[in-house]
């Protein structure tokens, strides 16, 4: 009896997985695919990222078949996106400690994955650093860029800062549904952060922290976590939630955290990190720490709990917050204070279509980018067909000569045009003439 119960569980943990792993956006077909057995057009991920202009400006969709790619990748353009075959099958994996490659740098970077281009996706894959290690750096994902989204994805390591996104200090990141494995301060956001239904595993139970964050550059930057969960190596509790060396505001909603968290809230960093007397060095390096720390500590939660017992210090005190916002106001919208919305649903719309110079020109209020051929159904007959735009909010469509009629519809002829902005899906455009 219990056997078979056990087996009806397993069914519905897999059909569970599955049903996480399933995509709900538009089948549009990738740009490119890689595949190692040399079934897609490049056998690598650095070469398919290659085959991309430096200066691209059009959503261009890579994808990834199952397999092992043994390969630190590097993407420079902006407006790429990685996605997986599969979540578990598509496997990006190398071994860099941090250590050795500042002894032994090279062109591609710290980490397996080191982004360079904004808006950029990353979905459905795992990567891997393998260094193997507990302790020291090992990033798995790298990012210096504006609009990083890393959706349904497991990013491990067992060395410090596993996803470490926003050196410039000015940047937006949003995550949801990942699994993240690491050391000290393995998720460790610099600027504007939202991650959502992510588990974090704290692999060191002496880590000095779980998550961190730098939002020195901006009184409103802010790393949001919500319906997170965070498990701890170790039998007793030991690991700690969170720190920062310069000012940071955590926001925590519907969290939960394993038993073996340590009763110690997020706090500044202080050096000696024992707690001793300061040499000259520690009392030097924090009171230049001091000049980033002048907004106090911001951390603030809500609905969060923890395995055997809360402790006091998280417990709901959003009414301390700046603006006072509730629970249901905190979005993506409300993150990024209404620049960038990842998880917006809504899609590009045509604002008006004008005829000039022997064209039309289809005037979106975003950029978009267009996959396949459309073209302008003209009345009373006839057809102008695309001609360049991609990248921007202007589609030009040329007009055959003699023909001055009126634009009845557009014809996406089996292709569609999509937001090139970085989001958690896709947006597809609604080409309705206004």
């Amino acid at each position: 009896m219990k056997s078979a119960i056990a087996s009806i569980l397993m069914v519905l943990v897999s059909v569970v997985f599955v049903l996480a792993e399933d995509k709900t956006g538009p089948a549009i077909r990738p740009d490119l695919t890689v595949a190692g057995d040399g079934s897609g057009d490049f056998k690598t991920i650095q070469e398919a990222i290659d085959a991309a202009p430096r200066d691209n400006r059009q959503r261009t969709i890579i994808f990834i078949k199952d397999g092992l790619y043994h390969e630190k990748v590097r993407i420079d353009p902006d407006f790429i996106t990685l996605r997986g075959q599969s979540r578990q099958g598509a496997r990006i994996e190398f071994a860099q400690g941090a250590d050795d490659f500042t002894n032994r740098p090279d062109k591609v970077g710290r980490a397996v994955v080191n982004i360079n281009g904004s808006d950029f996706v990353l979905e459905n894959l795992t990567v891997k650093n393998t260094h193997g290690v507990i302790g020291p750096h090992a990033f798995a994902v790298f990012g210096q860029a504006d609009k990083t989204v890393i959706v349904d994805c497991n990013v491990w390591s067992q060395g410090a800062d596993t996803l470490a996104l926003g050196k410039e200090l000015s940047t937006r990141s949003y995550q949801a549904r990942l699994d993240i494995r690491g050391s000290v301060d393995f998720v460790c956001p610099r600027g504007w952060c939202y991650m959502a239904d992510c588990v974090l595993h704290q692999v060191n139970p002496r880590a000095d922290a779980t998550i961190w964050h730098d939002g020195s550059r901006d009184a409103d930057m802010k790393f949001v976590l919500r319906n997170c969960r965070f498990d701890g190596a170790g039998d007793v509790p030991s690991w700690i939630l969170a720190r920062h060396h310069h000012d940071a505001q955590f926001f925590l909603l519907d969290c939960h955290f394993s038993k073996t968290l340590s009763n110690r809230p997020p706090l500044r960093v202080i050096y000696p990190l024992n707690h001793g007397t300061p040499s000259e060095a520690d009392k030097k390096r924090n009171n230049d720490l001091d000049a980033s720390n002048v907004w106090g500590e911001r951390a603030y939660f809500y609905n969060c709990h923890r395995d055997g017992g809360d402790y006091p210090w998280h417990q709901d005190n959003l009414s301390s917050a700046p603006n006072l916002p509730t629970p249901g106001q905190i979005t993506t919208a409300w993150t990024f204070a209404g620049k960038w919305d990842p998880e917006r649903h809504v899609g590009p719309t045509i604002q008006k279509v004008i005829q000039e110079d022997g064209r039309f020109e289809a005037i979106f209020n975003e950029n978009v980018t267009v996959k396949g051929k459309p073209r302008l159904v003209l009345k009373p007959g006839g057809f102008a067909e695309y001609a360049t735009g991609s990248g921007s909010n202007t589609l030009v469509f040329a007009v055959p000569a003699g023909n001055h009629g009126d634009v009845s519809r557009v014809d996406l002829q089996g292709g569609n045009i999509i937001s090139s902005e970085a989001g958690a899906s896709l947006r597809v455009a609604d080409v309705s003439l206004p």
